[in-house]
């Protein structure tokens, strides 16, 4: 699966300010998802809503996933820190 699929499946179920997603072959991927809809969630729930977004192709298509989900503020200051 092409990583844009992963960015596109992952945008039509959450709200997301900023994605991006790498997996250059196409089975171990990097994401990091900006959303304000994980404002006040614990890191497993933020986890569990990108698992639920993908769906069937964790199962199938996605052998490892890295994820960095974070509010808008976190992305932020872990921007402004570097």
């Amino acid at each position: 699966m092409h990583p844009d699929e992963v960015k596109k499946l992952l945008s039509a179920q959450i709200n997301c300010e900023h994605i991006e997603v790498h997996g250059e072959d196409r089975r171990h991927y990097e994401a990091v998802v900006v959303s304000a809809d994980f404002d006040g969630l614990m890191k497993i729930k933020r986890h569990r809503m990108i698992y639920q977004a993908l769906g069937q192709h964790m199962a199938s298509d996605i052998h490892a996933l890295s994820i960095k989900a974070l509010t808008p503020d976190e992305y932020q200051r872990l921007h402004q820190a570097q």
